[in-house]
């Protein structure tokens, strides 16, 4: 009687090749870069200049009117300008990596979609699931910016809101909600739920007024420049200039809320690359500008870090104008607030279509086509945010979510040139891996600056996100062999 050795069975619940194999957790998501009308129904309706609208509106927004003041009061001083120009350097890396990305994979999802195609559907899911914090916390930062701005009108004509209602716990004497802030959040929510292509107008008309205004400011700013008020330049040291850049980056990486974008865009290949170009480069110049007229104005110790611009100019005795300023901030914040609004809805749809989320979320209205079982869930956690989170640790919370996204986009262009070197791309980063090494480079140091408890949020938030992936994102997978049809069979790259 012969001896057999015994045949090891394989276990279903395991993919072939291991848990951590591209059969597994590292599975890639095929590339698509045509531009065909995808499963979900997303219509490409917009052109360069609403994509470039739509960039400056989440680029050109609080860091102008709100946080250019606050990091300068508390940070950095008139240093603030080296805060913003660290911040654009490390930004505009950072843009080339995605600029790449976005003429060869022109789908939804921004960072979410890149990582998962070039690094794995783990990678991607924890990009994605940051991606939707980050862009929620956004949407409560630029909200508390309008809010400050709209408590400073409602004083100069003489409307005197309750101290219960004018901001967050722990910000002034008692105050227990933002409640302006939250009801920004639902209205935004509600506008955004009309459809794309009238919203993308409305944004751009609303971007145009915000542009007019920023332009008024610091050209009528320019004439009452004091050079006293730039010493001394470093108060707080170089080490406060450093960390006020890791606050600052929060105002100058709008361009990937816009790539979220990238299946409403008609030509995505072509134009999306240009608009993240031409909009980053046209944020730089403002900030730039912006900061050497703000501090020029007033000095850093007496900014009002609710209202920045308009205290600024009421002390070189143009209030009126101050008014003007504050009514625009206002209609232009309100712009970044909008774009990273239709991201994080972008980025949870992408997520669901591709079972890593519940498809149920991936379910257009029938008639807007725009993801409305997505936009509310969105509107109403940024009103909680909004409502009860101070600007500084909110607007720190986005940070750290969209540096690790950067990291990874930026590490995923060098995988991707290595593994598809013959892969077509519209735009191509420049001096590869060069400049994707600076990006990570800026990114992990502007990270270390950042504080404990920024980290410890963020810690949390990624360990109940692995938990909804092994529970749920895993098994439910489109890339997930067993739920391929014979039609739609799971490969490499596409």
């Amino acid at each position: 009687m012969s001896r057999t050795t015994p045949v090891r069975q394989h276990d279903p619940a395991l993919p072939a090749g291991g848990l951590f194999s591209r059969a597994g957790v590292f599975r890639l998501k095929p590339v698509d870069s045509s531009e065909e009308e995808t499963r979900g129904g997303l219509r490409r309706t917009m052109g360069l200049w609403q994509l470039v609208a739509l960039s400056l509106g989440g680029l050109v927004g609080a860091g102008v009117f709100s946080l250019a003041g606050v990091v300068a009061h508390q940070d950095a001083g008139p240093g603030v300008m080296i805060s913003f120009l660290i911040a654009i350097i490390a930004s505009g890396a950072a843009a080339l990596c995605y600029a790449e990305f976005a003429g060869t994979i022109p789908k939804a999802g921004s960072a979410y979609t890149y990582s998962y195609a070039a690094l794995g559907e783990i990678v991607g899911w924890a990009i994605g699931w940051d991606l939707l914090l980050e862009y929620t916390a956004i949407v409560a930062v630029v909200a508390i910016a309008v809010s400050g701005y709209l408590s400073y009108i409602l004083e100069r004509i003489g409307i005197e809101l309750p101290n219960w209602m004018l901001g967050a716990p722990g910000t002034g004497s008692g105050h227990r909600v933002d409640l302006l802030a939250a009801l920004l959040c639902l209205l935004l929510a509600f506008v955004l739920s009309r459809g794309t292509k009238e919203s993308a107008r409305f944004e751009t008309v609303l971007v145009v007024v915000k542009m007019a205004i920023v332009a008024l400011v610091i050209v009528a700013g320019a004439f009452h420049i004091s050079a006293g008020n730039y010493h001394p330049f470093l108060p707080f040291g170089i080490g406060g200039a450093f960390t006020g850049a890791a606050t600052t980056f929060f105002a100058v990486y709008g361009y990937d809320a816009m790539s979220a974008a990238a299946e409403e865009s008609a030509e995505a290949k072509k134009v999306l690359p240009k608009a993240i170009v031409v909009s980053l480069g046209i944020a730089a110049v403002i900030y730039l500008l912006v900061c050497v007229v703000l501090l020029g104005m007033q000095n850093y110790r007496d900014i009002d870090v609710k209202s920045p611009f308009s205290s600024a100019l009421s002390s070189v005795g143009l209030g009126g104008l101050g008014m003007v300023v504050a009514v625009g901030a206002v209609i232009g914040i309100t712009t970044s607030a909008f774009a990273n609004m239709l991201a994080v809805s972008r980025v949870w749809f992408s997520m669901s279509r591709d079972g890593l989320l519940p498809r149920y979320f991936a379910e257009n209205h029938p008639e807007r086509q725009v993801p409305t079982r997505v936009i509310w869930p969105v509107g109403i956690g940024s009103a909680v945010i909004a409502g009860l989170l101070p600007i500084r640790e909110a607007a720190d919370l986005t940070n750290i979510g969209i540096l690790m996204a950067f990291i990874v986009v930026a590490v995923a262009v060098v995988v991707m040139r290595r593994t598809k070197p013959d892969l077509p791309r519209a735009f191509r980063t420049p001096l590869v891996p060069l400049v994707p090494a600076v990006g990570v480079a800026f990114s992990v140091w502007l990270i270390g600056n950042l504080d404990w408890v920024t980290w410890v949020r963020f810690a949390v938030w990624m360990a109940l996100g692995l938990i909804v992936y092994a529970l749920f994102g895993y098994r439910n997978s489109v890339e997930n062999a067993e739920n391929q049809s014979p039609e739609h069979p799971q490969g490499d790259i596409a």
